[in-house]
């Protein structure tokens, strides 16, 4: 198996109210590709943290292989959200990716 995991940090301008919604569209806009993207067995956005926390969003997905997490990266469904909801709203993302 291969785990994606992604964390954000949504930009700094943002109100609390705005940062409420783009949470919960990002959950939306990622967890609806559950189902649509060959190999993906897992999908979960997280929204809800403790004020420990220096990210406000993390993606936990795990894939069947690393070329089905490749083709995920490229997935129309997958680009239209990344590109749409999450990336404009983000001013920090980092990533781990790792196979078990």
């Amino acid at each position: 198996m291969v785990h994606h995991i992604i964390l954000w940090k949504i930009k700094e301008e943002k109100t609390e109210a705005e940062k409420t919604q783009i949470r919960k569209n990002v959950k939306e806009g990622l967890e609806g590709l559950s189902g649509k993207i060959d190999g993906m067995t897992k999908i979960h956005v997280q929204t809800e943290i403790l004020p420990t926390s220096n990210a406000d969003l993390m993606l936990d997905t795990t894939f069947t292989d690393y070329d089905s997490l490749k083709a995920y990266s490229v997935n129309p469904d997958h680009v239209k959200v990344a590109s749409t909801i999450v990336a404009p709203n983000m001013e920090v993302r980092m990533c781990l990716d790792y196979e078990d």
